[in-house]
């Protein structure tokens, strides 16, 4: 499986939490101690914070969040990725993102920084 595969799985995972309003679902594909940089808000710093953000998004609907994996690569335990999200009409952009393998071979998210598409 390639690196896009696997991140898009995930990916996948979490735009079911975000459609499904689910912000405790969504932070937990965030790492204890991550970080999110957004233009939509002030950076998160932790999983709480990232929650309560996410909190914050949903609300305001995602019911058609999209996120594409387009180029990732891994290098041991460290992943990274760019995807391309959009949402309705009012947000499109891209992501950046470092990712850590887990012991169970799963992958949670460190680095998170959301650039929007003028």
């Amino acid at each position: 499986m390639t690196a896009v595969e696997v991140f898009q799985k995930l990916y996948d995972r979490y735009v079911d939490c975000y459609r499904s309003k689910d912000a405790t679902g969504c932070a937990s594909f965030f790492l204890d101690n991550a970080q999110l940089f957004s233009p939509y808000g002030p950076a998160a710093n932790g999983r709480k914070a990232i929650e309560a953000t996410h909190a914050e998004w949903v609300e305001e609907g995602g019911e058609d969040k999209i996120v594409t994996v387009v180029q990732a690569g891994i290098d041991g335990q460290i992943g990274w990725c760019l995807v391309h999200f959009s949402e309705g009409t009012t947000g499109h952009g891209t992501s950046l993102n470092v990712l850590h393998r887990q012991p169970d071979d799963g992958w949670l998210i460190s680095h998170c920084s959301l650039n929007e598409k003028l």
